[in-house]
């Protein structure tokens, strides 16, 4: 063994060196990252045919190849390898949405429903490079037709199943799908959602969809339209539990995943085989510190790029148990996150900072009443945390006991890019920042004109100036966009599109803190101020639940903040009273030019299913474009528009 396994947080036993420190490891994985990658590569997965060079990356054209010339399946990483040694190991625990109900699949019954589902695409006409689209809730069937689709070379789009029809049919379209997955109905907090209506309104605009595979969930009637929609299970039942691998060659694609963009043209983000593998397994370990025997509780929906890295992918290339939550944080009461903790016992737990704080709102008896002694670590996915509910997160959750790791990346990166760990053991941990990049990423802060600024205390637009192997190749259909969109604003960088502040600390360049969206940085007479700044002043008030700020057209300063603000349960202070001690408290904590000129009681934020707030729906209330809403069908609550839009009026009438 070399000496390394001292001085990081997580042994990574293929790198050979006398490395003296996290640090000097970490400066390796940039300085030689074949000498880095090439072996973890050749250790973690496993190859048909090796690979014959490591990589071949050029930042400026923004065209990356990785492990060239090897040749492998996803499928048999995720599957077949740990089926082999121990097939009877847990592989999937079903959270189900009824309270108490869970389901647990072995690597056997997974591989054995990976390689029905594979035979019945394959009956179906699809191959390889062909596209499947998935409309359907996170359940064990959904992870196996993702695998199933891996294990023929066809590329899965999984598509949020909270779209609206409209929204699917234009990315069922764009992808040129002529399968898709479906189920009858999913279940979230105890509500039926009608997922096979809406594929047949999707559908009906798609001439290029001949086949629709409809799982049952509920079992509850829906349409079945002859000659084009076929039961799942019942076609499944005909087919062999053997389906060979199709052996893939490093580059090619695995998935593609949807993304928001700048325009109305969805925006599918491709993700190739080995090098996303590779990069999503090894995050996975790193970051949570992962041992034989975890259980991994990841709570995202498989819409999502966290839902691919970190529920499916990552946790089985591992071989480690994987938690499948469908319900919500909220039902049948805001401890059922901790109550599942409780009876599953998971060893790391990872959420959405909205879900966070959606429950620090309410009595922490929710949460102490549970027995969470099984967590080692607790992450944090999706927008930048703010302090207060990083220590309640921390302290009433994790007992003072926990790792907190504040988890940076996106859709584009494939995993997480910095976190508090991988760290030298032991190292610090600062509440509601990332602080340090993983290894073999190499953060860099720029200028409005480019130009890189150096040292700490500095802020700009964070750039990464090499390649990884987890980041996505193209966008599908679109390579200029991609080149556009993520190389040109900075040539040689790619651009992330988030602020960034390099803070003192730490023995490298200093800790790296997420301003947020650079679009969501607000120029107020000159000033630019980031949202999330104003958003973690205005919820360090203790009636405050959460709070979501953005801009809108000022005559005067160009533009002004308007704050959205949603009080905890049971507060009975007067708001008049509570907004002006917010503004005192931003004015104290950052400046006069930040404190929020409209402020906005509300019983809660337009959010969809999957929590996340839909800012640019606040964005045109604020700036009274209420006629260019757009597409509201994929809330969780879509009458709490009409609520806010009403107040909105009545906040410009009394200028709160």
């Amino acid at each position: 063994m070399s000496d390394f396994i001292k001085i990081t947080s997580t042994d990574i036993p293929e790198i050979n060196g006398s490395f003296s420190s996290h640090e000097e490891l970490y400066k390796f994985s940039i300085e030689k990252p074949e000498e880095f990658w090439g072996p973890i590569a050749r250790a973690r997965l496993r190859w048909d045919k090796e690979f014959t060079k490591v990589m071949d990356c050029n930042m400026e054209k923004g065209v990356f190849d990785w492990f060239i010339g090897g040749k492998l399946n996803a499928s048999v990483q995720c599957v077949d390898r740990h089926c082999e040694v121990d097939p009877d190991r847990i592989a999937l625990i079903w959270e189900q949405d009824e309270p108490g109900k869970e389901q647990r699949i072995t690597f056997r019954q997974l591989k054995e429903m990976v390689c029905k589902i594979a035979n019945v695409l394959k009956s179906e006409g699809v191959r390889k490079s062909d596209r499947v689209v998935m409309y359907i809730s996170i359940s064990p069937l959904a992870v196996a037709s993702m695998l199933a689709c891996a294990r023929i070379g066809a590329v899965h789009s999984v598509i949020f199943a909270g779209f609206s029809a409209e929204a699917l049919a234009s990315r069922i379209m764009d992808a040129g799908a002529s399968v898709v997955i479906t189920s009858d109905q999913s279940i979230r907090g105890g509500r039926l959602i009608e997922l096979k209506k809406t594929v047949d309104a999707a559908v009906a605009k798609c001439p290029s969809v001949r086949r629709v595979l409809v799982a049952r969930r509920t079992g509850n009637p829906v349409p079945i339209i002859e000659g084009r929609d076929v039961w799942l299970e019942e076609a499944m039942e005909a087919q062999s539990v053997e389906c060979i691998p199709e052996s893939m060659d490093s580059e090619d694609s695995l998935f593609m995943l949807y993304t928001s963009g700048s325009t109305g043209k969805p925006k599918g983000l491709v993700h190739s085989t080995a090098g996303y593998l590779l990069y999503a397994s090894f995050t996975h370990k790193q970051v949570f510190d992962i041992r034989d025997g975890d259980i991994f509780a990841c709570v995202a929906d498989i819409g999502w790029i966290t839902g691919h890295s970190y529920v499916v992918y990552g946790p089985l290339v591992n071989g480690i148990t994987t938690v499948l939550f469908e319900s919500h944080p909220a039902y049948p009461d805001h401890g059922r996150y901790w109550e599942m903790v409780q009876r599953i016992r998971p060893t790391q737990f990872y959420g959405a900072p909205t879900a966070i704080r959606l429950l620090l709102g309410h009595d922490s008896s929710y949460v102490t009443k549970y027995d969470r002694s099984s967590l080692r670590t607790l992450g944090s996915v999706g927008e930048p945390i703010n302090h207060e509910a990083w220590q309640w997160y921390h302290e009433v959750v994790g007992k003072g006991k926990c790792d907190v790791v504040d988890t940076w990346w996106q859709t584009e990166t494939g995993g997480i890019c910095i976190s508090p760990r991988p760290s030298a053991p032991g190292a610090e941990i600062r509440s509601a920042m990332p602080m340090r990049p993983l290894f073999g990423i190499a953060p860099v802060i720029l200028d409005d004109k480019g130009n890189v600024l150096e040292g700490r205390d500095v802020s700009g637009a964070l750039c990464i100036r090499k390649s990884w192997p987890g980041i996505a190749r193209t966008v599908y259909g679109d390579h200029s966009r991609y080149y556009d969109t993520y190389f040109k604003p900075y040539p040689g960088y790619y651009f992330t599109g988030d602020g960034s502040i390099r803070m003192d600390g730490g023995d490298l360049d200093g800790y790296y803190h997420i301003t947020g969206r650079m679009d969501d940085v607000i120029n107020v007479s000159g000033h630019r101020l980031g949202t999330a700044e104003v958003e973690d002043a205005l919820d360090e008030h203790f009636s405050v639940a959460e709070s979501a700020v953005v801009g809108y057209p000022h005559d005067i300063k160009g533009e002004g903040v308007y704050a959205y603000i949603v009080l905890k349960e049971g507060v009975i202070q007067e708001h008049k009273q509570i907004i002006a001690e917010l503004r005192s408290i931003v004015r104290t904590k950052i400046a006069g030019h930040a404190v929020p000129e409209i402020m906005q009681i509300c019983p809660s934020l337009p959010k969809t299913r999957s929590g996340k707030i839909m800012r640019r729906i606040l964005r045109k209330i604020a700036a009274d474009q209420i006629e260019e809403l757009g597409d509201v069908t994929t809330l969780a609550d879509p009458s709490i528009i009409e609520y806010i839009i009403k107040n909105h009026r009545h906040c410009i009438t009394k200028n709160l």
